[in-house]
């Protein structure tokens, strides 16, 4: 696995991308086909963050975790990815009785919606449809606080594509904008 890794308001020392590497990388053992994980470190007055992101064939795992030492940071996030990955082998195992679990994330979870047993798995209570209005980013931001909602799908005017806007721990806001492969 190749990382990626990133400071702000830090010194990226040897030492540092050395143990953060050698941490993450136990991480493989659980999965198979990771080629890149994006690591970010970073030191405010909150503290020490680590922010990690691994995307897995159309799967991303992340795991993000803010400390008084960059140290226990790294070892904090790269526990919480292993519970994340556990939890979903886990819940594969028990749903297909164990056939599989060498394939990859993406094909047992396409397995399942192929099943139809996403719906009952994760407890879909309610389904919503609406009519995308063509707007920009600001103004899906404006309607997301006037909805008082976290999230906000819409038809984005300048790219022509759906997109979501969405509020973050952090007091701003993001944009999921589509990718194909």
């Amino acid at each position: 696995m190749k990382f990626d890794i990133r400071g702000k308001n830090i010194e990226l020392t040897d030492a540092l991308k050395d143990y953060t590497t050698k941490r993450l990388s136990k991480l493989e053992k659980y999965i198979e086909d990771v080629k890149e994980a994006q690591v970010a470190l970073s030191v405010s007055a909150e503290g020490h963050k680590v922010e990690v992101t691994i995307p897995l064939n159309g799967i991303i795992l992340r795991g993000e975790e803010c400390t008084d030492d960059m140290y226990s940071s790294i070892d904090l996030v790269e526990e919480k990815l292993e519970k994340q990955i556990e939890k979903y082998k886990t819940r594969l195992y028990r749903n297909n009785r164990g056939a599989g679990l060498k394939k990859s994330l993406k094909e047992e979870a396409l397995k399942e919606l192929d099943q139809g047993k996403a719906a009952e798995k994760f407890n879909i209570v309610r389904s919503k449809r609406f009519a995308l209005k063509p707007m920009d980013e600001e103004e899906a931001i404006m309607q997301m606080n006037l909805l008082g909602h976290n999230f906000f799908v819409f038809f984005n005017s300048r790219t022509e594509e759906v997109n979501v806007v969405y509020k973050r721990k952090d007091k701003g806001y993001g944009l999921i904008e589509p990718e194909f492969d």
